[in-house]
């Protein structure tokens, strides 16, 4: 068998052949952590909180509300990180192709999340929002580049299953900082942000990013639309893993997006309890997932198999946000909760390293993973509309629960099920 050309910098055309020194990978998962605290904070928690504090007196303002800015805001993002990422492939910089643009896009995190945290109307609080998912498709076209620049295949299982594990632990530092910052809405939304920053600023400094030389040729702008098309035809394992992460991230956020007033609804808590309670339960998931999503990354590089992972442990998820239709206090939303996590952990623990793995073109990986990206954004401006209209299913006035949960289940078994089609990828 000929042996892979390795390039300059220990790379072949397939990616790093060398393993990603422990700093970056520390510093990757960092980033990983800061950027998700900034983005995914106010999506789980305190973005329902700023739409109650504009509609104190009506529940379904607020929620309409809530979803229409988070659909807006996905929509930004969606079309922001393939832009982005192909703007970063062609960085020619003295400072790399990655840096300047992770940091940026932090920093413009946090501009957008001051005009959230001071707007008094829906529509600044929705222009600052698209404005942070504007920014932070920046820095995350960036940071999933750096991955496929930095890390050889035979470490990608464990690193994927460290930034899973790094991307659903800030939804539990989201969900204690808002009981912490309920009552003051500048602490609530620029933490976070400032979070994102300096762990942006960290990854910066120790990341070796490669600079590119000679510049790009220049193309026109009709060749820079088609380059965001990846046929499923000439890709097809690139097109299934692709639509498979869109389900199961649509499954996830129809969830996520309406958990709080699940809780008041449903389980009836009052705000702040509801509030507490979804930082105890996020609590419960994270370690689940922590512990699984490592577990699952470290076994998948061992056993060198991917689909299998992936697919048994959403039909798992799925099951738990099917039983949520049966949840009626507190404790049974703990177990449903641990159960969610660990499944969702053995996923996002394999799933990063499977997209990866069926990059159709290494040296456009920022690019590439622009268009993957879209597959977790655009379900998220899909999920709250959905979401409305299970919960609106029935005739009795009252929202409608099973019907969103069952919904979601549905959604997320059809992911798993393309996953196992997947030819390329044992």
């Amino acid at each position: 068998m000929t042996e892979p050309i390795v390039q300059p910098g220990g790379r072949t055309a397939a990616g790093p052949v060398r393993p990603a020194p422990g700093r970056v990978v520390a510093g990757l998962a960092l980033a990983q952590l800061g950027l998700f605290i900034g983005v995914l904070a106010p999506v789980t928690v305190s973005m329902a909180i700023k739409m109650q504090t504009l509609f104190p007196d009506r529940a379904s303002a607020s929620a309409s509300s809530l979803a229409a800015v988070l659909s807006v805001g996905a929509f930004v993002a969606m079309v922001g990180t393939p832009v982005f990422g192909r703007i970063s492939d062609h960085t020619t910089s003295r400072f790399g192709r990655r840096r300047p643009w992770l940091l940026l896009g932090a920093l413009g995190l946090l501009v957008g999340l001051a005009g959230v945290a001071f707007g008094g109307t829906v529509p600044v609080v929705l222009v600052s929002w698209s404005f942070c998912q504007l920014s932070v498709s920046c820095a995350f076209a960036a940071l999933m580049a750096s991955l496929a620049d930095q890390v050889p295949l035979a470490q990608r299982g464990k690193v994927s299953g460290l930034l899973g594990a790094m991307a659903n632990a800030s939804q539990l530092v989201g969900a204690y900082l808002a009981p912490l910052f309920a009552h003051d809405m500048a602490l609530l939304f620029l933490v976070p942000g400032v979070i994102a920053v300096l762990s942006c600023l960290v990854y910066v400094l120790v990341l070796p990013d490669e600079r590119i030389t000679t510049p790009p040729p220049r193309v026109g702008a009709g060749y820079v639309v088609r380059s965001f098309w990846v046929s499923p035809r000439r890709h097809p394992d690139f097109g299934l893993v692709w639509l498979g992460r869109f389900l199961i991230t649509l499954a996830s956020f129809m969830f996520i997006t309406f958990r709080l007033f699940f809780l008041q609804g449903e389980v009836g808590l009052s705000k702040d309890a509801a509030a507490g309670a979804l930082a105890n339960g996020v609590l419960i998931y994270t370690v689940g997932l922590i512990v699984a999503s490592y577990a699952g990354g470290w076994l998948s590089d061992r056993l060198g198999r991917r689909r299998i992972f992936v697919a048994v442990s959403t039909v798992v998820f799925s099951a738990g946000v099917v039983a949520l239709s049966t949840v009626g206090t507190v404790g049974q939303f703990y177990v449903v909760e641990a159960i969610m996590g660990i499944a969702y952990g053995v996923y996002v623990g394999v799933d990063m390293a499977l997209i990866v793995d069926v990059l159709p073109d290494p040296d456009e990986a920022a690019k590439d993973l622009g268009v993957f990206n879209i597959a977790n954004a655009l379900p998220q401006s899909l999920a709250s509309g959905a979401g409305l209209i299970l919960l609106q299913l029935g005739t009795t006035g009252a929202d409608n629960y099973p019907a969103l949960f069952w919904g979601a289940g549905i959604v997320a078994v059809i992911g798993a099920v393309l996953v196992m089609f997947v030819r390329s990828v044992r």
